[in-house]
């Protein structure tokens, strides 16, 4: 299984970029917002990738985080969705974006990602609502880079000089785990989070665990 893929970018196309790993090309089809994230034709960039296989066909898909590709492999797991469809809802929703959909069970944000249909959206939303708090609470992960000279499972020639990438979880990870630490089920922090999430984008981690623990207070 090939799990990083990391070296120069030979050429980009527009859901796809071939990647130049010590001579040996590897074509790896990317959802909008990562063709977005990498860097030029000629630039070193590093992808998690995930490998479908099928009888007639092996393709490589990649991910500037493993959360995202982590999110793509559940959602892959829903009836219906297939690795077109999951990278056209990772690229509308990004990883964050999904995870608040499937936690206030708004499949209605699922449906806006091109071709998928109302039934389709509701499945996935339904299907991974108790699934999805545990690839929440990932968080961001490293994200995309120029690889150094003894990084990733397959590496290139090394960059001149990497660029810095912030790692680490992102706020609404350390907010769910704070709840979860609390005792509060996952489902219910999740969902709290991520209402807390989308009425503040902008929130750090106490102010989110603040408003989510609100949400959660008893009413009346």
């Amino acid at each position: 299984m090939i799990g990083r893929i990391a070296g120069r970018i030979d050429y980009r196309a527009a859901d796809h970029v071939l990647i130049d790993v010590r001579g040996v090309g590897y074509l790896v089809f990317c959802s909008d917002r990562t063709m977005q994230a990498l860097p030029r034709a000629g630039e070193h960039a590093a992808l998690y990738t995930d490998l479908l296989v099928r009888e007639d066909i092996l393709q490589l898909f990649g991910f500037t985080t493993l959360v995202e590709k982590e999110w793509h492999r559940l959602l892959m797991s829903v009836q219906g969705v297939g690795a077109k469809a999951s990278l056209a809802i990772l690229g509308t929703l990004g990883p964050d974006g999904i995870g608040r959909a499937i936690a206030l069970g708004d499949w209605n944000s699922v449906k806006a990602a091109k071709g998928i249909g109302p039934k389709t959206a509701q499945r996935v939303v339904n299907e991974l609502k108790d699934k999805a708090p545990e690839i929440m609470a990932m968080g961001a992960g490293p994200a995309v880079a120029a690889p150094a000279a003894d990084a990733g499972v397959i590496e290139g020639d090394a960059p001149p000089a990497p660029r810095p990438i912030p790692t680490g979880p992102g706020p609404q990870a350390e907010a769910l785990s704070a709840l979860s630490n609390l005792g509060y089920a996952p489902g219910e922090a999740a969902g709290a989070v991520a209402q807390a999430a989308g009425d503040a984008p902008e929130a750090d981690v106490t102010t989110l665990i603040r408003a989510a623990l609100k949400l959660l207070a008893p009413k009346g």
